[in-house]
């Protein structure tokens, strides 16, 4: 039970409501930022195809892509962890707003692997692999929080639990795992790593469903 707890905001209360609206417009913020990190090409470049692509915008584009269907997923997993807790307190909020402030993070180090200047060097590659880890861990930590103070609304049993961390930590371990990659190899070696996800992560999830299902 959550109601009656000082400092605890339950679902139903206009302070939780308030803090999903704030959550939900710091990551609107955040997707809208990228467009700065399009820089637009000088005139003489629109005169074909070719000099277009010569001005490296394919590259900017490429990264504003990527960093879009992150955030994106990063807001999915906030609004799916958030479903899962009957309140929000100061510890819980802490966490979450620690996850939202990495997110912001995200067009700032976009630039990097998007810039033509930079986008063959290993460290942004890797500034980049460390942000996304980073606000992963930190969106798992905010829910982790939350069922450890008793806020999650339809507690886990202990192999619902596992398979939803073993889940929850592919994307971290992925980028993770991709920064000694980078260094050794190279920005764009680091970055094909971040490939994996599309076959890890779709076997995590099933796993995850899977250990949710009641057994006959």
């Amino acid at each position: 039970m959550t109601s009656g707890r000082p400092g605890v905001f339950a679902r139903s209360s206009a302070e939780f409501d308030r803090g999903i609206s704030f959550y939900d417009a710091i990551y609107g913020f955040a997707v809208t930022l990228l467009i700065a990190n399009l820089d637009m090409p000088p005139a003489d470049a629109w005169r074909d195809l070719s000099s277009l692509l010569d001005t490296g915008i394919l590259g900017q584009l490429t990264g504003f892509a990527l960093s879009f269907v992150v955030i994106a997923a990063f807001w999915r997993v906030n609004v799916r962890f958030i479903r899962r807790i009957s309140a929000m307190d100061s510890a819980t909020t802490t966490m979450n707003l620690l996850a939202a402030a990495l997110v912001i993070l995200i067009p700032f180090t976009t630039q990097g692997i998007s810039d033509p200047a930079t986008i063959s060097y290993p460290l942004p590659t890797v500034l980049y692999a460390a942000n996304i880890a980073l606000a992963s861990l930190a969106q798992t930590a905010m829910f982790e929080v939350a069922r450890l103070r008793g806020l999650e609304a339809e507690p886990m049993t202990p192999r619902e639990h596992t398979a939803f961390l073993l889940d929850s930590l592919t994307v971290p371990v992925v980028f993770v795992a991709s920064i000694p990659i980078a260094f050794a190899w190279g920005g764009d070696a680091g970055k094909l790593t971040w490939l994996a996800l599309l076959v890890i992560g779709p076997v995590s999830a099933r796993l995850a469903r899977r250990a949710s299902t009641p057994r006959t």
